[in-house]
């Protein structure tokens, strides 16, 4: 079976980026990172991923001022010109309107640093750390037209500790993020994920290990 063919949406390093960029260098793993496309003309992940042999494209968003429909019919364009036919959001700093999101629908990711539907938005460490929870965590979701209200695809739990900046929280919740990333986009890649009545269903994954991670049968390797 063809692999299928991926992009990425980044806004800045790209960290998430580029452990997709990683998993995908496994000729077994059932998607291929085609395009790396960034609305940051400087962005660090753009160079991160041309050292990786990627393909990538700049749509800079300023030059389209408030004229957001413009600024995704030309990302729409390229993506179609890629052939792309998953994409994933990693770091994209940019509000998607309801009618790009719905093009895409079950077929565009997410990640959002935080166990949703908790801290929803901007400074989701400091905002856990401020409310004293215990818990924190990442969360991989299917985009919808709310901002980090879509299905939920996968999540990774991590302590929160006593001693903790948003800085040392953010570092472990990093490594979550980078461990489940790849995952959500296997499954969806092997067809294993459906959306049903507005939750997300996976036919199937294996052994847990290591951090606490629901589906609870999820084998982080």
């Amino acid at each position: 079976m063809a692999r299928k063919r991926i992009a990425v949406l980044i806004s800045g390093r790209g960290s998430n980026m580029a452990a997709l960029i990683e998993a995908a260098s496994d000729p077994a793993y059932p998607a291929e990172i085609a395009l790396v496309l960034s609305n940051i003309p400087d962005a660090g992940g753009l160079s991160v991923a041309n050292s990786k042999g990627i393909k990538t494209e700049t749509v800079d968003h300023k030059k389209f001022g408030k004229d957001r429909a413009g600024f995704e019919k030309t990302v729409q364009d390229v993506l179609d010109a890629n052939k792309i036919q998953f994409v994933c959001l990693a770091g994209f700093m940019r509000l998607l309107t309801s009618a790009f999101v719905t093009h895409w629908h079950g077929r565009m990711l997410n990640i959002h640093p935080a166990l949703l539907p908790s801290f929803k938005g901007l400074d989701t460490h400091e905002r856990a750390l401020a409310e004293g929870v215990k818990i924190h965590g990442a969360t991989v979701h299917f985009v919808v037209p709310e901002m980090d209200s879509g299905p939920i695809v996968a999540q990774a739990a991590v302590p929160v500790l006593s001693n903790d900046t948003p800085q040392s929280l953010a570092g472990r919740v990093i490594q979550a993020e980078h461990r489940i990333y790849p995952l959500a986009l296997r499954w969806l890649a092997e067809g294993k994920l459906k959306i049903v009545d507005g939750r997300c269903v996976n036919s199937g994954a294996s052994d847990i290990d290591g951090v606490l991670v629901s589906p609870t049968n999820l084998r982080l390797s």
